[in-house]
Formats: structure tokens, C-alpha cells, sequence
């Protein structure tokens, strides 16, 4: 363990903050590397970005994140910077209390959602990358995935997903989108959730993550689904809460969009590690793999079943949510023994 002298806590930080005392590593993704420390007798947390490809980039996602989501009104929505030293990729951020969440939390979760994504607005262009959705591989894996398990889209269903892919692609909105928002990186403290973790922050329409809820936090080690009751008090408070702060609804249309894109992106059926091209819907035939609190195959059914369920028999997607049923079926016939994903989160 490293001692205070041996921090990454550089002149300049010590100059306006003083020196780290107590240093004790947490728990983090191998990207960074994170300590508890004490600043003048009061915690704080010490976060450095590890070098390697695209970190730089990272880090200038975290701190321009935290940096918008700071103008929230009323209570914070992430913890407050207390300094930064980009040279070293570091950040010191204000220690955050964290209680185990309510039964209800995914509520509270999506409150705090809608306050995060409406810090950005059209002035902050430029300042993130845009949200980039599915490409036209990922429609091509999801249709050889469907084919290899004996279930081939009716004539017109790749039409429909390339033209979900370019809705999704021109999308509007200016949310500050976390890029991540799944449990373990929402804090329940005393006064409120606050979201830590901004790496793959990015600019877009506010759906693409509310639609997490749904799908089962697509990007995350932590998939969980809400009981429909759940899931309607979570969504109707985002919602609710979009308007407060920022004056305008939330367009009706869009999230059954946000929640087909995420079916059928493969990366999101692994850890951000391993997204690197890699066809990963190519590999469900043949294994299954865990991550987190779900197989590759319980996810995969996860979202088949939303999707289906979402679409409607005389709409924009009506093939594909005949596709998605089959396909559902399909994976549940040929491999019976899968659970649904949990419903509670750990």
C-alpha cells in the first residue's frame, strides 16, 4: 500500500490543498487507480486515470463532465472537484457517504438522471464527443445471430433496423449523458444520488440512458429489472422531472428506438475492456459467458423480451418485433435452463 509521499499528489495540489494523509485503496476498474485520503483532517478521494490508450481522452471526459453536471440546481448531482492535475490525470473529489439503496431505488436512480442530463445544453457543444449509437454491423450481427439459430427476419426487417440505426444516428438533444449509469456508480447518500465515473461521458438525447431502466443497464456489470409498477414510478419521475428543469416534455416517441439499438449492439454484452470489435453476438451460439450478475444469453433474452414487448404490431418496427419474439423463444427453446436476470441489485 502506498504511504502519503508515494501519491500521485503532485506541488501543485499540495499548494492549494495540502498534504494527503491516511491514503487506503478502493476498489475501481483497472482503468484508474482510486484512494481515500484525508485533507486536513476531513476524507476526500484521490482518482488517477492509468495510462494507456485513449486516457487522456478520458480524463478530459471526466473533469469537463463534472464540471457541467456542478451547475445542477438544489442539490449536487455529482461530487464537487476540489483539484485536478491534468498532466498526471488525477483528480481530487469530495468523499461521498453511501447507504445501501432503498427497495424503491431505481426511482430515486432516475430522478437523479434527469437532473444529471439537464445540466448540458446547446452551449456546451463541442464540450463532449456526441453519443454514438449502432452501426450497420451491428444490424448485420443481429440478423446472422437470428439466421444461425433458425430464426431469419421476415423480407423488410433489415430495412426497419437500418433505419432505426440512422434515427438513432441523427438523434437530438444536448444531455450530458453519464455514459455508464449503473449501479455502483450512483451513490445513495444522505442527501440524495450523486453519479461518479464520467470517462465515457458524451452529448445526446437523454432517452439513450433512460432507457436503461428498461433494458437492464445494457453497459453495466449490474443488470437488474424493475417490476412493471417499478418501472412505471421510475420512468414517470424522469420524466417529471425533465420538465422541471428544463421546461420542456420529453418526447413520447424515441425510447422504444433507444431500447432496439441497445439489443442489438454485441459490445454490450461485455465489459468495456473487451470492446474492441470483436463480434461478440457471433459468440452466443457457442458459449456463454458471465459478466457481473448475468450471462451473455440471460441478457441477450433480457432484451429480446423488452423489445418485443415495446414495439407494436402497426408500427415503425413491426417485423422487428415479431424477430424479437422468435428470437426470444428461439434461445429459451434451445437452452432452457436460463433464469431471467435478477431483480434486485447487490
Amino acid at each position: 500500500m502506498e504511504t502519503a509521499s508515494q501519491l500521485p499528489f503532485g506541488k501543485a495540489l499540495r499548494d492549494r490543498l495540502g498534504p494527503p494523509a491516511h491514503p487506503s485503496l478502493l476498489e475501481s476498474s483497472p482503468r484508474s487507480q482510486v484512494w481515500r485520503i484525508e485533507l486536513s483532517g476531513r476524507p476526500a478521494v484521490l482518482k488517477q486515470l492509468v495510462a494507456g490508450p485513449g486516457a487522456d481522452e478520458r480524463y478530459e471526459r471526466e473533469v469537463a463532465a463534472l464540471r457541467i453536471a456542478g451547475r445542477a440546481s438544489g442539490s449536487p448531482v455529482v461530487p464537487a472537484i476540489l483539484g485536478t492535475d491534468p498532466a498526471e490525470r488525477v483528480l481530487v473529489l469530495e468523499h461521498l457517504d453511501h447507504r445501501r439503496p432503498a427497495p424503491d431505488w431505481i426511482v430515486a436512480h432516475a430522478t437523479a438522471l434527469a437532473r444529471l442530463h439537464s445540466t448540458a445544453g446547446p452551449g456546451d457543444a463541442g464540450t463532449l464527443p456526441r453519443w454514438q449509437g449502432p452501426t450497420g454491423a451491428d444490424v448485420a450481427s443481429f440478423l446472422t445471430l437470428a439466421e444461425t439459430l433458425g430464426v431469419p427476419g421476415a423480407p423488410g426487417v433489415r430495412d426497419e433496423l437500418h433505419a432505426l440505426v440512422e434515427r438513432l444516428g441523427r438523434a437530438e438533444g444536448t444531455a450530458l449523458l453519464h455514459g455508464d449509469p449503473c449501479p455502483g456508480n450512483d451513490l445513495h447518500t444522505p442527501d440524495g444520488v450523486r453519479f461518479i465515473d464520467f470517462e465515457q461521458a458524451s452529448l445526446g438525447s437523454g432517452l439513450m440512458e433512460l432507457a436503461y431502466l428498461r433494458i437492464g443497464f445494457p453497459t453495466c456489470w449490474c443488470v437488474t429489472r424493475a417490476a412493471a409498477p417499478l418501472l412505471e414510478r421510475a420512468e414517470a419521475a424522469y420524466r417529471t422531472t425533465w420538465h422541471t428543469e428544463t421546461g420542456t416534455a420529453l418526447p413520447d416517441a424515441g425510447l422504444a428506438d433507444a431500447c432496439a439499438g441497445w439489443l442489438i449492439r454485441g459490445d454490450a454484452l461485455v465489459q468495456r475492456a473487451h470492446r474492441d470489435g470483436t463480434d461478440h453476438l457471433a459468440r452466443v451460439p457457442d458459449e456463454d459467458w458471465e459478466w457481473g450478475t448475468a450471462t451473455a444469453r440471460q441478457r441477450l433474452v433480457h432484451r429480446l423480451g423488452v423489445v418485443a414487448d415495446m414495439l407494436t404490431a402497426d408500427g415503425d418496427m413491426r417485423r422487428l418485433r415479431v424477430l424479437a419474439a422468435d428470437l426470444r423463444r428461439a434461445v429459451l427453446d434451445r437452452w432452457p435452463t436460463l433464469r431471467p436476470v435478477p431483480r434486485r441489485r447487490p
